[in-house]
């Protein structure tokens, strides 16, 4: 098992990178805190450095998603169990160049994605900018996949994440410590990115960034509501790139991981929504979650 902590930060292409910056400071509730001409990073109310990060690119997709770990020590043995196992490294084991610095790698999982890992990052410790919704974190991103076994047996056997639940056959949700998940897999066509939820405090929180979106000339997605894998309040949009984000809190804590058995959820309309306000997600919004197909930037054959 690699030792992975928790999920630190997602880092988005998009082709309208003045336009997204600008939705993600002046109305989602994120703080910008570094930028030049083709990059811009924001961090949350937390003490993570960043949360997101942004890069200009030709199309939208995935840059990579960053999990953080103890120290440089487990950095430098996930490394070699990784080799080992014959997955692509990107980036060997050494001094982030990178907002917030640290010391982590970067290797491409079976569907070309590239997942940093990453340990010594600078922590905010200045005084959060307070706002009427302050985004704390990111909760979980989700990820499609064309094989959702294939996924889930890599990132469970071979980096150590643990099956929380099952969404039928579906979906899985994946998690690297206490919290029900803070990655999952929806099966799809193709590799891409479905959606990414941002962390707040309350529900009164979740309603006023809808309130804030909608102010902005945004109409929310689907929710509100309350999932049943996870229990957590959602309400999900659309940002400027297409990508799907999502409000969320109250996210389910395993209290006993040792009598954790992961449940199969139907997928029902009652389960997708426990409050009945939301129901399912309509077509457009799966389509949405959806996306294009997403072959990831990484030349694995060069690395080979």
């Amino acid at each position: 098992m690699l030792g992975i902590t928790h999920l630190r930060h997602i880092s988005l292409i998009t082709p309208v990178l003045e336009e997204q910056a600008e939705f993600y400071e002046k109305i989602w509730g994120l703080d910008k805190v570094s930028e030049d001409g083709d990059s811009v990073n924001f961090r949350g109310a937390g003490s993570e450095n960043h949360i997101l990060n942004l890069k200009r690119g030709e199309k939208a997709g995935l840059h990579h998603i960053a999990f953080g770990m103890v120290d440089k020590n487990a950095v430098d043995r996930a490394a070699e169990i990784l080799a080992s196992k014959g997955i692509p490294i990107i980036s060997p084991p050494g001094y982030l160049n990178e907002e917030g610095k640290g010391y982590g790698l970067r290797f491409a999982d079976p569907e070309n994605r590239c997942i940093e890992l990453s340990a010594w990052v600078e922590m905010h410790t200045t005084i959060w900018n307070k706002k009427n919704v302050d985004p704390v974190k990111l909760n979980h991103v989700v990820m499609n996949t064309a094989d959702l076994d294939m996924i889930t047996d890599f990132y469970t056997n071979i980096l150590g994440f643990k099956v929380t639940d099952w969404s039928e056959h579906q979906m899985s949700f994946l998690r690297c410590n206490r919290k029900h998940h803070s990655i999952a897999f929806n099966q799809d066509q193709h590799a891409s990115v479905n959606h990414i939820a941002y962390e707040v405090d309350t529900v009164d929180e979740v309603m006023r960034g809808i309130s804030n979106v909608r102010k902005a000339g945004y109409q929310e997605l689907w929710g509100p509501g309350r999932h049943g894998p996870g229990n957590n309040i959602f309400c999900y949009f659309q940002d400027p790139a297409k990508f799907v984000m999502e409000y969320t809190c109250y996210l389910e804590t395993i209290e006993d991981e040792e009598e954790w058995v992961a449940r199969v959820w139907k997928r029902v309309p009652h389960l997708m929504d426990q409050w009945g306000i939301a129901g399912p997600p309509k077509p457009e919004a799966r389509a949405a979650m959806g996306g294009k197909p997403d072959p990831g930037w990484v030349n694995v054959n060069a690395l080979t």
